[in-house]
């Protein structure tokens, strides 16, 4: 058989795709489809919601209430008659009554409330971006794992070539007398370790879009796949300059995470909190009014009727109320001191907020400058093990370096190349994570 018609042959056998077209997702649409999705999300725009429905409610506090009663009443046995007398009687009555009332003054509790609501709302919105800002963040890293597993998958398929022209190349030589059938076994042995190697790693790729898909919380895997992107890796950054320090990403940080922004203004609603605390100190004033009626009878007796009691009865009444707390067992003071524990530990749930985004942010800048050192250092490992593989398989194909030498070869060459892979996308994903500290978009 022509050498040339079977390398061709093995090489679009190990390559060949399926022809069927799939959709292919991008980062951003992989992104936007988890936020859209995402379980954990959805509950906490549920808390948002909840907030909303508080703030409503610490503002309706201040519209007057309305409310409305029927009564009926039954006596039985020896009661005060209409005439001012007691006799066994039986009485019966039906009153109605419609009553209002707002408050006018509360010691400051109502605006403390509505503001303190506001400030929870929002900082209910920021824990929803805080959360989106996660699942962001969850879905890079997934995403980059596949490209990086689709590296290495092709990586494995092309050491399945080599010893797949190998074998070819043996399997002539013994054919035409030239090399040894114990030749040809060990390279055969070699041929199926590449494939082991190769499964292994379409295994792993296939984990990987599993756990992508699974985040983007899409009902099966299957068909699933991403857009790989087209870039060369970055030098620097933007300008071309080196990553900014630790302390300049921070303070920049400082002004834009949702995290710390949740924090500041839950530090800021613990003020209206000892506000509302304090009013305990304060009277209460409030403006009632209300009508009514009622209808009496007594038994053996004669009664207007229905309508002639119900008018003759009618009532209004207006009324304030002044209510000056003197000494409530010293709750009020209990609250105070209740809230400003709430403000010292809010306090330090703030510090212990930044301090935290402070150690991400360092570990993402340590974590970026290994990264394009190791970059830097496999793209030189990977050019000399491409040279000396190369060297090295001309001599084996000329019977001048064993079987040994030259596996160790290509292993060492498909070993620089992995190593160069992962150092690639290691280096990338951290610099995006840098610029995504900065208040960028999350792009590889």
């Amino acid at each position: 058989m022509n050498r040339s018609l079977v390398c061709c042959c093995i090489i679009a056998a190990t390559f060949a795709i399926p022809a069927t077209a799939q959709k292919q997702w991008t980062l951003r649409e992989c992104c936007d489809y988890a936020v859209s999705h995402n379980i954990a999300i959805r509950q906490q725009e549920n808390q948002c919601r909840q907030q909303e429905l508080n703030l409503s409610n610490a503002r309706n506090s201040r519209l007057p209430d309305l409310s409305g009663s029927v009564g009926q009443n039954f006596s039985f046995g020896r009661g005060l008659t209409a005439d001012n007398t007691y006799s066994n009687t039986n009485t019966s009555s039906t009153s109605f009554s419609l009553g209002a009332s707002v408050p006018i003054f509360t010691g400051f509790q109502i605006p403390n409330q509505i503001k303190m609501s506001q400030l929870n709302l929002e900082a209910a919105t920021a824990d929803l971006e805080k959360a989106k800002n996660d699942v962001r963040m969850q879905v890079a890293q997934a995403y980059v794992q596949i490209l990086y597993d689709t590296e290495i998958a092709d990586v494995a398929h092309r050491q399945i070539t080599i010893d797949s022209l190998q074998v070819v190349r043996l399997a002539a030589l013994v054919d035409n007398g030239k090399a040894s059938g114990a030749q040809l076994s060990q390279q055969q042995a070699s041929l199926a370790s590449s494939r082991l190697t190769a499964t292994q790693a379409d295994n792993n790729l296939a984990l990987a879009l599993l756990n992508l898909s699974q985040l983007l919380e899409l009902p099966t895997a299957d068909g699933f796949s991403i857009v790989k992107p087209t870039y060369a890796v970055p030098v620097g950054f933007a300008d071309g300059s080196a990553a900014p320090a630790p302390e300049i990403i921070y303070a920049e940080a400082l002004g834009i995470k949702p995290e710390i922004a949740a924090q500041q203004l839950r530090l800021r609603a613990t003020d209206h909190n000892i506000a509302i605390a304090r009013a305990g100190y304060m009277p209460t004033l409030s403006l009632s009014g209300g009508l009514g009626s009622n209808y009496y009878t007594t038994s053996k007796f004669p009664s207007d009727a229905f309508g002639t009691q119900l008018k003759n009865n009618f009532s209004q009444y207006v009324g304030l109320n002044l209510n000056i707390p003197i000494f409530n067992r010293f709750q009020t003071r209990n609250s105070i001191r209740s809230a400003k524990i709430e403000q010292e530990n809010q306090q330090l749930a703030l510090d212990n907020t930044k301090k935290t985004l402070f150690k991400e942010i360092q570990q993402v800048c340590l974590n970026a400058t290994a990264a394009r050192a190791k970059y830097e250092s496999s793209t030189a490992a990977a050019q000399s093990s491409n040279d000396a593989f190369t060297l090295m398989q001309a001599k084996y194909e000329n019977g001048k370096a064993n079987i040994t030498e030259f596996n160790e070869s290509k292993n060492a060459y498909l070993r620089a190349e992995s190593d160069l892979v992962q150092a690639r996308y290691e280096l990338i994903y951290q610099q995006a994570l840098i610029q995504f500290y900065r208040g960028l978009p999350l792009e590889l």
